[in-house]
C-alpha cells in the first residue's frame, strides 16, 4: 500500500484544514487508518484512528471535539478534518495504514502501523 497525504498548509489560529490521504491498491478496506503528527523537536504522536469499515473512531485528547477522521473506501481515501486549529497543532501530519483482521480493531500505537505516507505540513499561526 502506498499512501499520499495532502491538504496541509498555513492557517491562522481558529481556522480549519482538511487533510486527505489517498491509498493505492485494492485492499484499502482491509486497513485501519490513522493520523499521527510530529512537531519540531518532538516525538511522533497519535492523532486519530478509524476502523477499516469506518464504524469506529478514536481520538487523542488534544484533538477531541476539534478533529474528525473519516474514510471513503470507494475512493481509497481517509480524511482528517481539523477545526479551531491552535498553534500547538503545528506539525507534520502523517497518515498510516494498519492491516487488521477485525472491523472493530483500532490502534493508537505507531508501531502497529504497516505503511506510512510522506507527511504534510500544517502550520498554525497565532
Amino acid at each position: 500500500v502506498q499512501l499520499q497525504a495532502c491538504g496541509g498548509g498555513l492557517v491562522q489560529a481558529g481556522g480549519s484544514l482538511r487533510l486527505s490521504c489517498a491509498a493505492s491498491g485494492r485492499t484499502f478496506s482491509s486497513y485501519g487508518m490513522g493520523w499521527f503528527r510530529q512537531a519540531p523537536g518532538k516525538e511522533r504522536e497519535f492523532v486519530a484512528t478509524i476502523t477499516r469499515n469506518g464504524g469506529t473512531t478514536y481520538y487523542a485528547a488534544s484533538g477531541k471535539g476539534r478533529f474528525t477522521i473519516s474514510r471513503d473506501n470507494a475512493k481509497n481515501t481517509v480524511y482528517l478534518q481539523m477545526n479551531n486549529l491552535k498553534s500547538e497543532d503545528t506539525a507534520v501530519y502523517y497518515c498510516a495504514a494498519d492491516l487488521v483482521v477485525s472491523d472493530s480493531y483500532v490502534s493508537v500505537s505507531a508501531y502497529e502501523y504497516d505503511y506510512w505516507g510522506q507527511g504534510t505540513l500544517v502550520t498554525v499561526s497565532s
